[in-house]
């Protein structure tokens, strides 16, 4: 029989260790923090010479062999995109996001298309039985011979169908209903989390696996658990979007093999996520030119997307005047709006100000100042701007209109889509046009350098 590990209550916020569980930590006081772990066995000595001859003496940094990372696709490309290339043998990739938003769905559809090339796979669910999977396969098309299905929960029983499998890709859905035996915590806590993660990390480096373990998140929208799981894995992969909506964003906020400036875009259909190649035609589909409606393109890594940027302006007799955005920061929207009445002489002070980013997408690039600022002065001027145009530009306090990366690559993203005039920031436009075969490539766009806010303002909306 197994010898029982020996735990202790450690404090999550001082550190302060119990033998037993205690209500109030002794140490600093706060309530209900004292969670079990596990005590390390002591290593050891260097003395005894136990692991000496099995590692590698210290070498120069110029002589360690470089090598390319294999990387294989997981029959998503926005998936692909965001990992950096594919799945790399030996890596740890988190996938959190809100209940419902599709992270089964797309794990199991990825599951079914490594499985067709060959290759094993092993799902592992600790929320559903194997018969539930199997009717979500179904209904996905996500069957093959090679994807193996197990509910299970305990961590030592899941490491023995990991041995006999031997699969090439590992799923673990989720990482708070495992545990691990010698813990006597519940699943879910921060020990077992923890314990858990790193015992998959092991298995993982080990044998060359790639795995995804999926986790929840809280009310807030952070991930579920302690914060040392996100320093665990090599990779964490968030979805965005509202179980309403039509279309999810997946986001890397830790890549160890990658950037974590990619963005994939996937639509929810019957059949499932479903990559969305070519999302700036998702967010323009329903425009219509209005007064405040201005297009706007954002740069995501690689990938430029053209989003639309609304803003309603009005009067209000109430004091103080209500600020509201979505999708942007609401510091930003209360920056620009000092520059606007201060620079422009706009009296916007005294209306309700709301900004809306249709389709829901985030903006956090500065190149989009330019762009909301024309909104609000649109929807405030009630004047339409001119017709088939995207403005873009970061602004400064003193109203000056800075250049800002990639400007090629947002044009002709724009004239990609039938845009035919440009607003953009005087710098951006003289690089542009000092390229004779940028210049040549772009025939046809008629762009517009503004140097100030004031004058992107009447180069985007010329009086009628």
């Amino acid at each position: 029989m197994a010898k029982k590990k020996k735990t202790v209550f450690v404090c999550q916020e001082c550190g302060y260790e119990a033998p037993k569980w205690l209500g109030r930590c002794p140490g600093c006081g706060a309530w209900n923090t004292l969670v079990e772990e596990v005590v390390a066995p002591p290593t050891p000595s260097v003395g005894g010479g136990v692991g000496l001859a099995e590692s590698q003496p210290p070498r120069p940094i110029g002589e360690i062999e470089t090598e390319d990372l294999p990387r294989y696709g997981t029959g998503s490309g926005e998936l692909d995109r965001v990992l950096g290339g594919g799945v790399i043998p030996g890596s740890l990739v988190l996938i959190v996001g809100d209940p419902g938003v599709g992270k089964s769905s797309l794990t199991i559809r990825v599951c079914a298309e490594v499985a067709r090339t060959g290759k094993k796979v092993l799902y592992v669910t600790g929320e559903e039985s194997a018969r539930q999977v199997r009717m979500r396969a179904d209904r996905l098309q996500a069957l093959a011979d090679s994807l193996y299905v197990v509910s299970e929960t305990n961590l030592e029983t899941i490491a023995a169908h990991i041995a006999n499998v031997k699969p090439e890709l590992l799923v673990i859905d989720s990482i708070q209903t495992m545990f691990k035996p010698d813990i006597t915590s519940a699943p879910g806590s921060v020990s077992q989390v923890r314990e858990c993660a790193v015992e998959l990390l092991r298995i993982a480096k080990v044998n060359g696996i790639a795995a995804f373990i999926i986790g929840h998140v809280t009310k807030d929208g952070s991930l579920a658990g302690p914060r040392v799981l996100e320093h665990i894995v090599d990779t964490v992969l968030f979805f965005e979007g509202e179980r309403s909506a039509e279309y999810r964003v997946l986001r890397a906020i830790k890549n160890r093999f990658g950037s974590t400036n990619e963005l994939g875009l996937f639509e929810m259909r019957e059949a499932g996520l479903v990559d969305v190649p070519d999302a700036s035609k998702l967010f323009l589909s329903d425009r219509r030119e209005d007064s405040g409606t201005v297009i706007i393109p954002t740069v995501e890594g690689t990938r430029p997307l053209l989003v639309e940027v609304q803003a309603l302006v009005a009067p209000t007799p109430y004091v103080p005047p209500r600020r509201t955005a979505d999708s942007v920061d609401i510091k930003r929207i209360q920056l620009l709006l000092a520059v606007l009445e201060k620079r422009v002489h706009l009296s916007i002070g005294a209306c309700d100000v709301y900004v809306k980013v249709a389709g829901g997408i985030h903006i956090d690039e500065p190149a989009a100042d330019l762009g909301i600022c024309v909104a609000m002065a649109s929807s405030f001027a009630n004047r339409l701007l001119r017709p088939q145009t995207i403005v873009f530009g970061e602004v400064g306090l003193s109203g000056e209109v800075r250049a800002v990366s990639q400007a090629e690559s947002r044009v002709r993203e724009a004239q990609r889509l039938g845009f035919t005039s440009v607003v953009l920031p005087a710098k951006n436009y003289r690089q542009l046009m000092e390229d004779a075969a940028t210049r040549q490539a772009l025939t046809g766009m008629q762009l517009y350098g503004a140097a100030t806010i004031g004058e992107a303002l009447k180069l985007a909306m010329p009086k009628q």
